[in-house]
């Protein structure tokens, strides 16, 4: 197959356990930009969390892409342009709010600087903020906070707690927002229709070339729908059991230099 562009999550899939790009992964991806494939980053991250592995790759020098908030936004990095996005509806942030009440659990919403938390700090969303390098910012009435464009809402809890409320949410929002788990502790609550192959759909079309022509590479439940769609789809060995029963192709894990497997098997002119 003519693979032209490898698409890549970020946590568990380009980062090891450390949340470091490993030596060996940085290399193989600087080499195949250089030979002229298409490298992008695909997270749940908000596009402030991602900049650093951006840089670290280079890709504003290739000219590569970054797709932010599971596809709600697709930035250039050599332009820095915004050449999709698709926020929240302002009305469902009220509700949204009241059922993080309701349910006990927490909510999150972004700024480009930082994380804005609509209920108590608990663990999980600073395990968010660790992760995204950016600080948290609690406010007392989130829903009279967040009147500005949101790419998405994240709610945090324990896992358990959160398959319950993923459920409820589904069944009250499943015409008006897409609703899914990027980690058994994080409810991600989207624009309708927004997932990772949605976007990249517009992204590849863009430019054009097919989904046939693209590589993608994940581990949790976020990925699958990439995964799915893509000419080839790899699961790390770290995956949950969903993404590897998606996936065509399961290579080795994030600490075990699995990206630097697929490259070598599978993108070498």
């Amino acid at each position: 197959m003519d693979y032209q562009m490898l698409v890549l999550d970020i946590d568990g899939t380009l980062t090891t356990s450390k949340k470091e790009i490993s030596p060996a992964t940085r290399e193989a991806l600087l080499a195949i930009q250089e030979e002229g494939f298409l490298v992008v980053l695909a997270s749940g991250r908000p596009t402030g969390g991602m900049i650093r592995y951006a840089k670290e790759l280079q890709l504003k020098k290739y000219g590569n892409y970054l797709l932010s908030f599971n596809g709600a936004r697709i930035v250039n990095c050599k332009t820095e342009e915004i050449i999709y996005e698709k926020t929240l509806p302002q009305t469902v942030i009220p509700s949204l709010y009241q059922e993080a009440l309701r349910w006990n659990v927490g909510i999150l919403a972004y700024e480009e600087n930082c994380i804005i938390a609509g209920t108590p700090i608990d663990r999980y969303m600073e395990i968010e903020s660790r992760i995204n390098a950016l600080p948290l910012k609690e406010v007392q009435q989130f829903d009279s906070y967040v009147t500005f464009p949101s790419n998405k809402c994240l709610i945090t809890g324990e896992p358990e707690r959160l398959l319950q409320v993923e459920a409820a949410l589904k069944e009250q929002y499943h015409t008006y927002l897409s609703i899914y788990r990027s980690e058994p502790y994080f409810l991600e609550i989207m624009p309708q229709q927004i997932d990772k192959a949605h976007s990249l759909q517009k992204l590849v079309t863009s430019l054009g070339l097919t989904m046939d022509q693209m590589i993608c590479c994940g581990d949790g439940f976020n990925d699958v729908t990439m995964i799915e769609a893509a000419g080839l789809g790899v699961a790390m060995s770290n995956a949950q059991d969903v993404v590897k029963d998606a996936a065509d192709y399961i290579t080795d894990s994030n600490d075990n230099e699995g990206i630097v497997q697929v490259i070598q098997r599978f993108l070498k002119r």
